[in-house]
Parts: C-alpha cells; structure tokens; sequence
C-alpha cells in the first residue's frame, strides 16, 4: 500500500522535509533501519528514500550497519544529538540535578551518554573532597570494565551484544578487568535484571562506580547516572547504600528529557 501511495506522499512531503523525517525515524527507532522501512513509515518513492540516504551517508549523518543494507545514526548526527541535550538551559536543569545527587552522596557523579566506542561523559559534578578521580567532561571510557558503559551493553539485543564481545579482544585495564567474553555475558544478563550496574576496580585500580540508566518515553537508555569514589572512602557495598538516591536522580533526568 505504501508503495502505490509513495508517488502522492512523495508531492505532500515538502522536499526540505524529506530528509528530517529521514532522521527523525532512525533516531525514533533506535536500531538500524532498512530503507524498506522507511519507504513504509513514511510513505516516500524508493528512489527517492534512496537518494536522500546517499546524501545522508556522504555527510555522515548516517552511516551503514554491518549488515551493509541498514543504516543507523552517523557521527554528525549522534554529535546533533549530544549538542541538542547539552543547550544551556537543558544543562542548568541537568547540572541542577547531578549537584543535588553528588551533595547526597558526597562523591563524584557523571552523566555519560553512549558512542560508537565507548561511552562519553557529558556532564560531571565534582565531589569536594581533596582526593578524587580526574575524568573531564569528553572523556570516552570503555563499555566493558566500566559501570556506565556494562550498564549501556545490557540494553543490546543480543544480537548486538554478541556482535560487540565477538568484535575484538577484551582490553584489560587493571586485574580486576573481565576480558572473557562469556565471563561478561554473564555478568550482562545480571544487570539487566538487576537494573544497575557496578565497576569493582576494573577500570581503574582503586577506584569503584555504580550505575543506572536514564530513560526516554519508550524506555530506552538514552544515558547513564553514575558515581564513583576512591577505594579508600567506600567499598561497593558501602556505595550501594546510595542506590535509590541514584535511581532518584535518574528518574528525574528522564523527565527533563521529556519536558
């Protein structure tokens, strides 16, 4: 039906337009669209959803999936997204939140949002403590052996997540570093039933980090708050006592998300 109707969509869609709805529906979808689907959700001609995927791909506001027929967000797009979430009055509102969180607990808590290779921390509160971790504002860390990052690896289907641990070897950055891939689909399926996520050491000797998602209207991960502290002061069980000041903080982030 879609097809039949895509000539006279294809006349109502301002031609400006087009390109927009293009990335309105990859971002709204979350996962790598076929151009099928696109031709589908909004009713465009084929060879004009293939045109304006072209254009979109040489600009990099999307790139192909590897399956080479689906596209995803590209690194213009995903650097739109975290310069639309960083605007100043979205941040002073965020940064308002982060600081209440961070005076709760007393120690450091970031909110990091996920990238191709790593997660990036977006925003920071600082504990006051004299000892504390330097980990600025655009820094990226690993997915693997941090609690932001495990946290974002148990929202994958699981064909992405096999995708991801069968991709490349494991990096260790200290000894408590989980580097077997089944050891770390293990521990993946735990946080997605748990709900949060914890970093005992693993990516910094030393230092250890709890986690949990912030979520958008459909419940997707869209970042993670997290705080960390020095071994010296806490241990995780100690830092779990913290638990529902984080989920709290969270829960307000993802209705400033939706204001």
């Amino acid at each position: 039906m879609a097809h039949t109707d895509a000539p006279e969509k294809d006349t109502q869609i301002p031609t400006n337009l087009r390109l927009l709805l293009i990335l309105e529906e990859v971002a709204r979808r979350g996962v790598a669209v076929k151009p099928s689907d696109l031709i589908s959700a909004l009713g465009l001609a084929k060879p004009t959803i293939h045109r304006l995927l072209q254009t979109a791909e040489s600009e990099g506001f999307l790139q192909r999936d590897l399956d080479g027929r689906s596209f995803g967000p590209g690194p213009r797009l995903r650097q739109l997204s975290v310069n639309t979430v960083s605007s100043e009055h979205l941040r002073t509102a965020r940064l308002a939140i982060l600081r209440g969180v961070a005076d709760e607990i007393g120690e450091t808590c970031n909110l990091a949002v996920p990238d191709r290779e790593g997660m990036i921390y977006l925003d920071r509160v600082e504990t006051k403590w004299p000892l504390r971790i330097q980990l600025p504002v655009g820094t990226q860390v690993p997915f693997h052996c941090t609690a932001s990052g495990k946290m974002y690896l148990s929202t994958l289907r699981e064909i992405t997540l096999n995708g991801y641990l069968s991709a490349r070897k494991l990096q260790p950055n200290t000894n408590h570093t989980v580097t077997e891939p089944d050891a770390l689909r293990r521990e993946i399926k735990r946080i997605s039933r748990k709900g949060h996520s914890t970093d005992d050491e693993e990516f910094m000797s030393g230092m250890i980090a709890i986690a949990v998602p912030v979520l958008d209207g459909q419940d997707r991960l869209v970042a993670t708050l997290s705080v960390h502290a020095p071994t010296q002061r806490h241990d995780l069980k100690s830092l779990m006592q913290f638990m529902e000041n984080l989920q709290d903080g969270a829960s307000k982030l993802s209705t400033l998300l939706l204001t």
